[in-house]
């Protein structure tokens, strides 16, 4: 009976190893910019064609709350501190503009930082990693039913984990859509919704990048017949948002804007860095 359910464990085993290795190769991608898979699932441009709805949508209320905000404050003193400067209020007007409109540029190049930086994480852990499928089979299978069962839970695991990367990309792709209703919040004193909203924003684009790279990690593990390593990486890689969000905060004194610049900065800097290197 033993022997059976290791036949059929070692059967399972193989056509998941071969598929999971190269799976992982197209992740990040999908969950960066899933719009342009599920335009390609789909057949159509209606996702990308959301993201214009919504621009439109969110400018205009930013405009009507700058109205609002200067007749209640300046005509009716009904709102806030009339001796505030106007200037305030106009600078976050303008702020609130500038990021709405330069943030689809921020994310492609924050996208291809992500990219970059998770294919040469997955390249230098696949360096000369080991291929040979009926190998790790045979030594799995030959470890006994427990170790089998245990190789099973991994790849139950790593099914979740995609499922999960699934689920991130159109969290991302969601935020992304509502930036710029966020952006409205950065005419308040306190930025508004906009400090939590980026704070998600960027756990959910850092937990991309550790996912993908844990997972890369396990399966290779497993390859090498460190099953329980390869798994404990998977666990890992599942509470991954949960890990980062301890301690992934944005800080409160400057507010969105201070991290965007940030973001504009960070994604400069690396770019000139990858240029200086190349050449």
């Amino acid at each position: 009976m033993e022997y059976v359910i290791m036949l059929l464990i070692g059967a399972i085993l193989t056509g998941c190893l071969a598929y999971v290795n190269t799976l992982l190769d197209g992740l990040v991608p999908i969950a960066l910019h899933a719009e342009d898979y599920m335009d390609t699932l789909l057949g159509t441009s209606g996702i990308s064609g959301i993201f214009d709805i919504f621009f439109s949508f969110g400018v205009s209320l930013i405009v009507l709350k700058f109205l609002k905000k200067g007749f209640e404050r300046y005509i009716l003193w009904t709102e806030g501190d009339a001796e505030i400067e106007p200037i305030m209020l106009l600078t976050g007007f303008f702020k609130s503009l500038a990021i709405a409109i330069s943030f689809p540029t921020l994310y492609g190049w924050l996208a291809e930082i992500v990219e970059d930086l998770s294919s040469q994480l997955i390249t230098t852990i696949s360096n000369d990693m080991a291929t040979d499928f009926s190998s790790v089979i045979t030594g799995i299978t030959s470890a006994g039913i427990f170790t089998g069962i245990v190789s099973i839970i991994f790849f139950i695991c790593f099914f979740m984990l995609y499922i999960q990367f699934l689920t991130r990309g159109l969290e991302i792709l969601i935020l992304r859509i509502g930036l710029p209703l966020a952006c409205v919040g950065l005419m308040d004193q306190d930025n508004g919704v906009f400090r939590t909203y980026i704070q998600k924003f960027f756990q959910s684009t850092a937990a991309v990048l550790v996912q993908i790279v844990l997972a890369k990690l396990g399966v290779a593990l497993m390859l090498n017949a460190h099953v329980f390593w390869g798994l404990a990486a998977l666990l890992l890689a599942l509470r991954t948002p949960k890990f980062l969000q301890e301690f992934l905060i944005v800080s409160s004194g400057n507010g969105g804007g201070g991290m965007m610049n940030r973001v504009y900065s960070t994604a400069r800097i690396y770019q000139m860095g990858k240029a200086v290197f190349k050449k």
